[in-house]
This record gives structure tokens, sequence and C-alpha cells, in this order.
């Protein structure tokens, strides 16, 4: 499955995958390859793949490494940066199933970097892997894996990859193991506004203020909700309460400002 990663996204795992592994030694890569010792060939294929990947080529980056890695033993120096570039380049390249396995591999020797889980959480989500993903994620914000947060965590995530359907399931689990959890009734009236659903939505944000009464981007919603069936009122209201409770937000004054 190939998919294209967003931008954002690939972003905060370049930071992360290119901070962890170290740039072979030039000495290795000064002499041409064919006068190299074999483990000097390795390293200058390694740095010849990280300039690649720097230069924005992460295709180049993958069919320089992919003929390499096999061939390198478990446990080395080599194997891990080798890894690391394989698996952020598949990444980059929108290859996103094949990316997952290096990403494990990484995790495997780096339980506790978060960029890494987080990566692999993206990853999984979009190969639609949502137990997995669950994990991931779970390990990136600290949560019990099977807690009600970690299914809120799972959904956000999906619904910010517009995976809808995945995220409804999920917000309804969290909701169903903890009913007043914050935040799941807001993102769920999300979806139910992205799909035209509004008075769905409006219950939805109903109960999410029946939680958190100060939750002003629910009444901004609302506001919006009412402003587009033209029930003027219950939108200036609304709308008025989000400004009371966040004043630097712009999207109620422009709808008010209609």
């Amino acid at each position: 499955m190939r998919r294209r990663v967003r931008s954002a996204d690939a972003a905060a795992v370049l930071v992360g995958l290119l901070l962890i592994a170290p740039v072979p030694s030039r000495a290795w890569t000064q002499a041409p390859a064919e006068r190299q010792p074999p483990d000097a060939r390795i390293a200058a294929a390694i740095a010849d793949a990280r300039r690649q990947l720097d230069a924005g080529q992460p295709a180049s980056a993958i069919a320089t490494l992919e003929p390499v890695v096999s061939r390198l033993p478990a446990d080395s120096p080599e194997r891990r940066e080798a890894v690391q570039v394989l698996g952020l380049s598949h990444y980059l390249a929108g290859h996103i199933a094949e990316a997952i396995p290096y990403l494990e591999e990484i995790r495997s020797r780096l339980p506790r970097e978060t960029k890494i889980a987080y990566a692999l959480g993206m990853a999984y989500a979009q190969t639609r892997a949502t137990a997995k993903a669950r994990d991931a994620f779970a390990r990136v914000f600290h949560v019990a894996p099977g807690s009600a947060a970690a299914y809120l965590l799972n959904g956000q995530m999906m619904n910010r990859l517009e995976l809808e359907d995945l995220a409804q399931d999920e917000l309804r689990e969290a909701l169903r193991r903890d009913p007043r959890l914050p935040e799941a009734h807001y993102v769920l009236g999300q979806i139910a506004v992205f799909r035209s659903r509004f008075d769905e939505a409006l219950v939805l944000m109903r109960e999410e203020l029946a939680i958190n009464p100060a939750h002003a981007m629910a009444l901004y919603r609302m506001g919006d909700i009412y402003s587009q069936q033209q029930q003027w009122p219950e939108a200036i209201d609304a709308l008025q309460q989000s400004i009371w409770i966040n004043p630097f937000f712009s999207g109620p004054y422009i709808l008010l400002g209609k």
C-alpha cells in the first residue's frame, strides 16, 4: 500500500530520525569506491544515502541502500544506520507499508524515543492497522494502551488523516469506556460537521460542553452551525460565549462580522 504522507508528519519523523543516526566518518568515504575495503564501501553507501535523503531524494536513498542492508550483521552500527535511513526514506516517499518493518526495528532499539513511536503510529493508521496505531500513540503520549485515553488519541490522529470511519469507531469506544472523557464528543462532532450531519453535531457539541463548559471551540462550532441554519440569535449567543472564553481565536469574530 502506498499513500502520500503529509509533509508535517514527515518533517516530525525527519527531525527525530536524523538526529538519532550518526553520520559515517569522512575517512571512510574519501577514497574512490573501487579502492575501498568492503566495510568502507558500506559506510560510503550509507553516507551517499544520507546525502540523497538530505537533498530530498528518498527514492535514490532507497535504491542505494536496499541492495546493502540485507548483508549487514543484525547488531552492527552500519545496519542500525542503514535501517534508520531506509525507514525514513520509505516514509517520506509515501511507501508507508514498506517503512513499517524498518521503523519497528528502530523502535526495538530505541524504545523510549517518542518520535519513532509517532512515526509508527502514523504509518499504522494510514495502513488501517488500528490496534497497532493505538498502541504506538499510547507510547507517544504515555497512556495505558487499552485505556479510554488511548482510544481518544488514536481517534484524534485518524481524524487528522481523514480516516473518519476508523476515527469514529475509536472515539465511540473511548466513550463506552469513559462516558465523561473530555474531547471525544467534540471530535465526533467535528466529523459530523464535516459530513453535514448538523443536528447530530449540535447534540455532540452540547454533550462536550456538559463535560467541559469552557470548551471555546465547541461553542464556535455551534455558532457556525446555527449561522448556516440561519438561527441568528442562537449563533450570536454561542459565538459571543466562545469569544468570552478565548478572545484570541479569530473565527467567532469573522462569523459575527458576516
